[in-house]
């Protein structure tokens, strides 16, 4: 199965448009900031799942309780999805995001905030996930590829990269 995982979109519609056309993943996660971006993919995609939560940038739906986290399998694989600014990612790094994660049993800790893309395994197997920004000539997106209940593989795509395949 393939998940395209974005984050920190902020309205860069476009972009996110064509990675769900070229890549058509069976599933997208959404990291946050702007919610409402991932709103309106999912109506114009109804066949794709959507897993959303709200960042920083999001706050009527914060308001709204929509939960900042998810964690549960997301093609065959447990996630943990969060924005990450709840977590301390730009100031003190991912060791709360991997502990919360670690202990919620999750395969991969996927967060955003920080617009830096990071995709890496820890020695325990967690991967740890950042797609970066979906905004600007330099947007990126994660994907995650499963099979069999595990993480085949994990790549960060630019811009470039999806406008190739």
């Amino acid at each position: 199965m393939k998940i395209l995982v974005m984050s920190d979109s902020h309205s860069a519609l476009r972009f996110m448009r064509m990675s769900i056309d070229r890549i058509k993943p069976d599933h997208v996660v959404h990291l946050g900031d702007l919610y409402e971006d991932a709103q309106a993919l999912q109506e114009e995609y109804p066949h794709i799942r959507f897993h959303m939560v709200p960042g920083n940038c999001d706050s009527s739906f914060i308001r709204n309780r929509e939960p900042a986290v998810l964690c549960y399998d997301v093609g065959g694989v447990r996630l943990f999805m969060t924005h990450g600014h709840l977590h301390g990612v730009k100031s003190a790094g991912v060791y709360r995001l991997l502990k919360e994660a670690r202990e919620l049993g999750a395969q991969a800790a996927l967060y955003g905030h920080t617009h830096v893309k990071h995709c890496s395994r820890e020695e325990d197997g967690i991967w740890v996930v950042n797609p970066g920004s979906c905004r600007g000539d330099h947007g990126s997106v994660a994907l995650i590829e499963t099979r069999d209940g595990n993480i085949s593989a994990c790549t960060i795509l630019e811009q470039t990269d999806i406008l190739d395949l």
